[in-house]
């Protein structure tokens, strides 16, 4: 969890560095390979998602750097893991 954390937290580049992952992923599927993966709009959603949490931490560093005690992400992080395995199980079953 640690290492999640200095990766992510105040750090949105990294997460928008997976989002565009997920939407590499989906545009490679979508356009070279569609008798592969039967639903790859769900890394789509997935890759929004991360981009909104880009989006949100690039927020928090703005409106309060100092804040060191992120209650938000007891939330965000596990329905970003929902999302993520879902968007992965989906596309590729």
């Amino acid at each position: 969890m640690e290492l999640l954390a200095s990766m992510f937290v105040g750090k949105p580049q990294h997460i928008l560095v997976v989002a565009v992952v997920f939407l590499a992923g989906y545009l490679a599927l979508r356009f070279t390979a569609p008798d592969i993966a039967r639903h790859p709009r769900s890394l789509l959603i997935a890759s929004t998602i991360w981009g909104l949490y880009a989006a949100w931490e690039w927020l928090v560093q703005i409106k309060t750097p100092e804040a060191n005690i992120r209650v938000d992400l007891l939330v965000i992080w596990p329905v970003l893991a929902i999302f993520s395995m879902w968007a992965l199980y989906r596309t590729f079953r």
